[in-house]
């Protein structure tokens, strides 16, 4: 995907056909829950090294919602229900939790927009079942902080993960990495509908590989 066009539009195309990206366009202020002080510090090293991939900002706070990336680690989805107040942030949290069961989830992802459709807040819910269990803390905190920091599509990594081995080392594939930096450059818009939006982030992505 060395600026190739069509590839990015798929990335960001919805399987309705609709094309839709957004970007963060506010600080990200992290919170993490359900895991060690190892673990947590290996999520915000993620959180840190794809922002400072950006040039996005990270916060202590955010003015509106306090903590606008949260992430839950859990080991069952009916432990969610029981999270005091997240009923009132994720609408439709019942049912919800009773879909992904059903469907036999082990992540799942909702973004909520502000007025512009830029994203202003990401809760990332990961239920520890032995799938997830046997990825290394530094891979999966790595995979879903690039799955975070943009609006991808739903099937934007069903055939390829985003991230790659080096040696003994889990980074970002590279034009994935590229896409990330060109999607958050100051002078593209922070949401687009158009495909043509694809066009402009690949002659970004080629000028940068």
């Amino acid at each position: 995907m060395t600026g190739d066009a069509s590839q990015i539009e798929a990335l960001f195309t919805r399987q309705d056909g609709t094309f839709l990206f957004a970007r963060w366009g506010r600080p990200i202020a992290p919170v993490v829950f359900g895991v060690t002080d190892e673990t947590l510090a290996v999520v915000k090293g993620a959180l840190e090294a794809v922002v400072v991939l950006a040039g996005h900002e990270m916060a202590e706070t955010d003015p509106e919602l306090g903590s606008n990336l949260m992430v839950f680690f859990f080991e069952q989805w009916d432990e969610l229900p029981q999270v005091p107040g997240l009923d009132r942030l994720i609408l439709g949290l019942a049912p919800l939790v009773e879909t992904l069961k059903a469907a036999e989830a082990n992540q799942y992802r909702v973004f909520h927009f502000d007025e512009t459709g830029a994203i202003k807040a990401c809760f990332v819910f990961l239920s520890m079942d032995a799938q997830l269990a046997a990825v290394p803390a530094e891979t999966l905190a790595l995979s879903q902080i690039v799955q975070s920091v943009l609006l991808w599509s739903d099937g934007a990594f069903r055939e390829r993960s985003p991230l790659a081995v080096v040696g003994e080392r889990t980074i970002l594939r590279p034009e994935i990495a590229a896409l990330v930096r060109a999607a958050y450059d100051p002078v593209m818009p922070a949401v687009a509908t158009d495909a043509s939006h694809a066009l402009r982030l690949a002659a970004r992505v080629g000028r940068m590989q």
